[in-house]
């Protein structure tokens, strides 16, 4: 016979601890990552993708290994392509929540269920194709999968103020993706895109040559009343 083992499952909502993190959770967890990029880049073991989905997975496989030895971060889990909140049928390439607690952060409170905030991840330069738009990382013409576009539209992270976008290098300098981003969105401006104005630019936050990181913010209004909402673009060098 079976031993009869209590279900665990039944008991994890009921005995969730509840942390009451301060406002600045959110941007010390963004921090995290990117902090961890290099390092997760580097690791011999890690075999070497150019996809962006493989990619974003290695590094999920990356974090939750972090995160679970790490005081004060052992709480979180990562999960690659999860379903927006809104809109399920669109997936977040990487979504941080709590394991095994439950977090409160400005009265908002997240579960095991619920992503404490959406990155997009993008490959520079993006992939060559006949639906594909060189400007993904900012906007396509072909489809709403631009990615600060989504954002913008509301199509990603419609209940979040702050999100994150990953950025792997794959080709040229940082500072020529920052030349072409700021171009392909005064482009856009030019062109009387609904919804773009300078506002949309991103400013550089810092860079770490030796790293190879460069670490930018742009802040974005929203359609459909939603609020303004926050991005943090954390670029690597992948060569």
């Amino acid at each position: 016979m079976l031993a009869n083992f209590p279900d665990p499952s039944l008991q994890i909502g009921a005995l969730a601890k509840d942390l009451h993190l301060p406002h600045t959770f959110l941007s010390e967890l963004l921090a995290l990552i990117g902090n961890e990029l290099p390092k997760w880049r580097d690791r011999p073991d890690r075999k070497k993708e150019t996809s962006e989905t493989v990619l974003s997975s290695q590094l999920c496989a990356h974090l939750n290994s972090v995160t679970r030895f790490a005081p004060g971060w052992d709480f979180l889990q990562f999960r690659p392509e999860e379903p927006d909140e809104q809109y399920k049928g669109r997936k977040i390439d990487i979504v941080p929540a709590p394991s095994g607690v439950n977090i409160w952060v400005d009265g908002r409170r997240y579960s095991d269920f619920d992503p404490l905030l959406p990155i997009e991840c993008k490959r520079l330069p993006t992939p060559a194709g006949t639906d594909r738009d060189e400007r993904e990382y900012v906007f396509s013409k072909f489809t709403s999968t631009g990615g600060i576009q989504r954002f913008k539209a509301g199509h990603h992270g419609g209940n979040h103020v702050l999100g994150g976008m990953i950025g792997y290098i794959q080709k040229d300098s940082g500072e020529d993706w920052q030349s072409r981003v700021a171009g392909w969105i005064d482009g856009l401006i030019a062109a009387k895109e609904a919804g773009w104005a300078a506002t949309d630019h991103l400013i550089t936050h810092a860079i770490d040559k030796d790293k190879r990181l460069i670490f930018l913010r742009s802040a974005h209004k929203r359609q459909k009343s939603l609020p303004d909402i926050l991005l943090h673009h954390l670029w690597i060098h992948m060569d």
